[in-house]
């Protein structure tokens, strides 16, 4: 069942998706090569229970950690580890999720490890704008199919794809509620946006082929043809005449 938000509701999840920012800003600022992928769930952990709030991955499904992080041709969910270390020229993706008061926010990031090729920081670039361009459209009334299909034209007029296998999602008192919410798919079609209706966009782009494969632990997607992918998600609410990016 779609869920419509009060003002209350909004406002809490406001505080949980602002501490979620925080914590990738964070992120980003100490992100180097040479730490471990599990130094960085640490900083993450850390903070987000500093600010009274609790991460919303750890033990989600019996995932193991407080965030997700992905390298190159990880999509997503990849687990932190501490025999993995970060390197130069890498794309590390990095998913953040926080419980505030009971309210879920949800965001990620692609952060760029020093010096990267070129065809690496245009993927993190159009990633990134993609959702912007969905977000251009959004408001009450328009339809989830347009908001994908925003996305889509967008990351193909570019050359990239967009992975199918996964989608973004409702968030709320649960980090996923309904509805899905597709990166791709038809104009015109899809479920009405109200007012007050919380959504988590996240485009998940590839450079190749946007077919991706589960690896043995469970968790992580990688691409089917090593290709690299990039990830970008906030939280919104719809309003009636746009949204509010309760995440940035």
């Amino acid at each position: 069942m779609v869920t419509v938000k009060t003002a209350q509701e909004i406002e809490l999840m406001r505080k949980a998706n602002q501490i979620v920012r925080d914590t990738l800003n964070l992120l980003e600022e100490k992100i180097k090569p040479g730490m471990t992928t599990k130094q960085l769930d640490k900083i993450a952990h850390d903070y987000i229970t500093s600010c009274d709030a609790v991460p919303s991955f750890l033990g989600y499904s019996g995932y193991p950690a407080s965030i997700c992080v992905s390298i190159d041709d990880e999509v997503v969910h990849g687990i932190p580890s501490s025999d993995r270390h970060i390197e130069e020229g890498q794309i590390v993706s990095v998913d953040i999720g926080s419980i505030y008061k009971g309210y879920n926010g949800d965001a990620a990031r692609t952060f760029a490890i020093g010096r990267i090729s070129s065809e690496k920081q245009r993927l993190i670039d159009v990633t990134r704008q993609s959702f912007f361009e969905g977000v251009k459209i959004l408001r009450e009334g328009v339809r989830l199919g347009d908001l994908g299909h925003a996305i889509q034209s967008y990351v193909e007029s570019n050359g990239f794809s967009v992975v199918r296998a996964l989608v973004g999602h409702g968030i709320g008192t649960d980090m996923h509620e309904d509805p899905e919410v597709p990166n791709y798919g038809k104009a015109g079609h899809g479920l009405r946006l109200k007012a007050n209706m919380t959504i988590a966009i996240e485009p998940m782009v590839n450079a190749g082929t946007y077919d991706v494969v589960m690896l043995d632990d469970g968790w992580t997607v990688v691409t089917a043809d090593g290709k690299p992918s990039a990830h970008y998600e906030n939280t919104v609410a719809i309003t009636e005449d746009g949204v509010e990016i309760l995440s940035l």
